[in-house]
């Protein structure tokens, strides 16, 4: 039996019987766009009739180095007849024509990334067929130069600018603004410009002949998957490369037949906010490039109740009706053609951060969906969005004051966004990604091949579009902030410079946009990072925390820090690192008095000086986290860190010789032969203190171990701190970390040291508190004994940072300057692994050291801590080990809460199933 490469629209009973019935694997055969037409045509709703190519024809056409599967076209040419029966047109016939367009379609949504020729079957003879049928030569001649210039740009790659400069002249000889209002005549010049522009350009003449001219788009169509455009977008969007794309044959209905046809693409709730209110743009006397392309600018969809009013009707009613049986908010494409409503697509909606939360949670509320689903429906990185930066109301005002608000436009994407302008995409993408400078890229309109600039620019603006444009859709799509459709704007690309009024902007100039409210500032605006206060996202988080199993701790230093932990849901502090402490200007000093000495006396004195400082810390940290755990990490990092460098230490002290030979008194005298004492006891213990591989010497346990006064210093601070605010009622939960434990004994001899000091310390303050000892775990040596060190810790918690270090055998700072990009750029490495926990290096170590601690010791807590802990990928990892929390940056706590309820609903879905 001939395998079938083709199906009509009324055939998705054969694509189920195909593909098993699963909506996802109709999706992957038929492209998203191919799946929701043949849908819409189940339910009745009006789609024009036409078929679908696969994307497993397009695979083979590919794999065949560009030649279609044998009996394709065979499909698709009877394919097309039924479209004719349907119509009541011929293909290519001079009295009743039928047009068709090709569209690109894959499995998952690329906005403008494929190709797409409409109007193809036109050529001189079915054109004066055309205007017979329609009386409308206007119309037709309007279609025709339009199927030319399609098809040069997209067949035959030939630069849009040419033709757009034979239609600039048209209208500037005409007298008019917009193409729309050339007449039938105008148009007959612009097409014999056209075919002049198409034959110079690639060597032939404009195929005449419509089949040939339907053969030749499919194969674009196809080759466009492998297009620079499309492969940046996948990679940006994490899309598989090996899908394909289907390509969809549709009778044409025509938007451009006169003030009672339009064209438009509408969303059934807002994009941006996530409102229930149909949210899109529009055109009277146009065709779908017109709208998305922003050449025109568009009218906003609620105009439409009173230009067709019956339409408009329909159109609502269909849009509740898709977003009820799909389950989800809708894109879709819409015609009018003579008053007469036709849908020619729907698609999970492109939505901003805030309007994917509020939908989801929306959604769930009504019943349409379950609260499972509306948490699922949020990505990790969507909730991330929330903490991106804003202009506070404050400084916009500051800056309206002194006059740098420029314009205002439509606000599609929101965040705020400062940088550098840059008019092309090649240069956003230099500056952005190359020379990692800040950017924003302004264009007239944004097209598909822009996309590299965009995904480089922190954000974008245009002068021309709607809330459906392509700049729109992409911008939501990637989180970046976007102002489009400033009329207001003038944007010369010749001159680099764009102008509102007498104001000019050169390129290279600075500017603030605001996507959030629409406004385009002069200069740099102080963004802030927000606090989370959506109440949609306080919801569905809130809904999270009910399907997760991973606790969420946050790693906090300051009390500041744990602060903001605990209003963004943290469960505890997981790591306090108290090195960070004595960073602290006024501490620095007498930490430094305390390495720099070698008398017990003056160590013991610098020590007493430390202690009110980290006790304080402690109990700004227990007061915050009150009924929470909070674990202190011990110090870690080598004590070199707190000393100036070596190198500059030398140079100094040769300038201070220097400056003394040259002295003017000797009081100048005395002062400087000070300063060269005190820096050559500086120079003197840093070379002691001096290590080939510090990252790997004297720190953590070891520290503790070789100088027990400054450990014993930090817990006594600890349970001082703890005594205290459990007498002013706090609930107290301190847990001691110890680092970087390589062996048993080292962790046996530091516990029990340590443990007395805080027994000490309660029996001095007459107070109990319940307490906790524990060690990292981020040495391969520690996770294959864990079983052993298990029997001196009641909690572990994976430093995971360095155990990948350790494990790799490299330096996280000198890797990632140097051969860590390129080997993950060549597929050596399939992610950073400082982003990601390697799951079969690392991770397996973490289960290791799981299996064997839990079968000593069945109850022992173990988390991680540090950055892979708000990685969502990471923490699927740390759930599926069985891990009992994670602890991450306060700003990534909301992140963390929603990825450990994914985790735990997909594995209880893959149970189920």
């Amino acid at each position: 039996m001939e395998k079938k490469w083709v199906y009509r629209f009324d055939e998705l009973d054969q694509v189920d019987a195909y593909v098993g019935g699963s909506w996802d694997a109709v999706r992957g055969l038929l492209g998203g766009k191919g799946a929701n037409l043949a849908e819409m045509v189940r339910i009745k709703v009006p789609v024009p009739p036409g078929f679908t190519i696969t994307t497993e024809a397009c695979n083979e056409y590919l794999a065949r180095g560009g030649a279609f599967s044998e009996g394709m076209w065979d499909q698709a040419i009877s394919a097309l007849e039924r479209v004719e029966s349907l119509s009541g047109r011929r293909f290519g016939d001079t009295h009743n024509p039928l047009l068709v367009s090709c569209r690109s379609g894959a499995k998952f949504s690329m906005p403008g990334m494929m190709d797409t020729v409409l109007n193809i079957g036109l050529n001189d003879d079915t054109c004066q067929g055309m205007i017979a049928l329609t009386g409308n030569p206007r119309f037709v001649h309007d279609s025709y130069r339009r199927l030319i210039q399609m098809f040069g740009s997209v067949v035959m790659e030939i630069p849009d600018e040419a033709f757009e400069e034979v239609l600039s002249r048209a209208r500037r000889k005409a007298g008019v603004k917009v193409d729309s209002e050339l007449s039938a005549a105008d148009l007959q010049e612009v097409i014999a410009e056209f075919k002049k522009i198409f034959r110079r350009q690639s060597n032939r003449d404009f195929p005449a002949e419509p089949y040939e001219q339907l053969r030749m788009a499919t194969a674009a169509v196809f080759e466009s998957w492998n297009g620079k455009r499309a492969i940046d977008y996948r990679n940006a969007a994490g899309i598989a490369h090996d899908l394909g794309t289907a390509v969809n044959i549709v009778a044409m209905v025509f938007g451009n037949m006169g003030e009672n046809s339009a064209t438009g693409v509408a969303m059934t709730r807002n994009g941006t906010t996530g409102e229930k209110d149909i949210e899109g743009d529009y055109l009277t006397n146009a065709q779908g490039e017109d709208v998305v392309a922003g050449i025109r600018m568009t009218k906003e969809i609620d105009q439409l109740i009173k230009e067709m009013p019956e339409a408009y009707a329909e159109l609502l009613s269909i849009a509740k009706r898709l977003e009820q049986h799909y389950r989800d908010m809708q894109d879709v494409e819409f015609t009018i053609e003579r008053g007469k409503l036709w849908m020619l697509q729907t698609r999970s909606a492109k939505r901003s951060a805030q309007a994917a939360v509020r939908v989801a949670a929306d959604m769930a509320e009504e019943n349409l969906i379950t609260r499972e689903e509306a948490v699922l429906r949020v990505s990790p990185e969507q909730v991330d969005f929330f903490l991106h930066p804003q202009f506070d109301h404050v400084t916009k005002q500051e800056a309206k004051g002194a006059g740098a608000l420029l314009a205002t436009g439509l606000n599609v994407s929101p965040g705020a966004a400062v940088g550098m302008v840059a008019f092309d995409a090649n240069l956003a993408e230099s500056w952005g990604k190359g020379e990692k400078k800040s950017v924003i890229m302004v264009r007239p309109e944004t097209k598909p091949d822009d996309v590299h600039g965009m995904l480089a620019a922190q954000g974008i603006l245009t002068s021309r579009g709607g809330r459906t444009s392509h700049a729109a859709l992409v911008a939501r799509q990637f989180g970046k902030p976007a102002v489009v459709g400033v009329s207001a704007l003038e944007i010369d690309l010749n001159d680099r410079l764009m102008k509102v009024g007498d104001q000019i902007v050169k390129e290279g100039d600075w500017i603030s946009i605001d996507g959030t409210s629409g406004e385009v500032y002069l200069g740099k605006l102080k963004a802030m990072v927000p606090d989370i206060k959506d109440p949609w996202l306080i919801k569905l988080l809130r809904w999270a925390d009910e399907f997760r199993r991973l606790g969420v701790r946050a790693n906090a230093d300051y009390p500041r820090d744990a602060q903001r932990a605990r209003e963004y849901g943290a469960e505890g502090i997981g790591l306090c690192r108290t090195e960070h402490m004595f960073f602290e200007p006024e501490r620095l000093e007498h930490f430094q008095k305390m390495i720099m000495t070698d008398l017990p006396s003056e160590r013991r004195e610098a020590l007493e000086v430390l202690l009110p400082y980290q006790r304080d810390d402690f109990a700004g940290l227990f007061r915050i986290m009150n009924g929470l755990p909070v674990i202190i990490r011990l110090i870690d990092p080598p004590l070199h860190e707190f000393l100036p460098n070596i190198h500059e230490l030398m140079h100094q002290l040769a300038d201070l010789k220097i400056r003394l030979q040259h002295a003017p008194n000797l009081a100048e005298v005395d002062n400087l032969i000070e300063e060269i004492r005190l820096k050559e006891s500086l120079l003197k213990r840093a070379k002691a203190l001096d290590e080939s591989n510090p990252m790997l010497g004297m720190r953590g346990v070891r520290l503790g171990i070789m100088i027990p006064e400054l450990t014993r210093m930090q817990v006594r601070a600890v349970f001082e701190a703890a005594c205290l605010v459990a007498s002013e009622g706090v609930d107290v939960h301190p847990e001691i970390m110890i680092p970087l434990t390589s062996h048993v004994h080292e962790l046996k001899r530091q516990r029990e040291a340590l443990e007395a000091e805080a027994r000490k310390v309660m029996n001095e303050q007459k107070l109990t508190v319940e307490y906790k000892f524990g060690t990292m775990i981020e040495i391969p040596r520690a996770a294959l004994t864990a079983d052993k060190i298990a029997d001196y810790s009641q909690f572990f918690s994976f430093g995971t940072n360095d155990l990948t270090q350790t494990t790799f055998g490299i330096s996280r700072d000198d890797a990632e300057a140097s051969f860590l990009v390129p080997y993950i750029s060549a597929g050596i490495l399939p992610d950073n692994p400082f982003t990601t926990i390697d799951p079969e290096g690392v991770g397996e170590l973490m289960r290791i050291a799981m299996e064997r601690a839990r079968r000593v010791k069945p109850s022992l807590v173990c988390g991680i801590c540090g950055e892979h802990g708000g990685d969502p990928e990471s923490i699927i990892l740390c759930h599926r080990l069985g891990l009992d929390y994670v602890s991450c940056s306060p700003f990534r706590v909301p992140v963390a809460r929603l990825a450990a309820a994914h985790a735990a609903l997909k594995e209880a879905a893959a149970q189920s199933a």
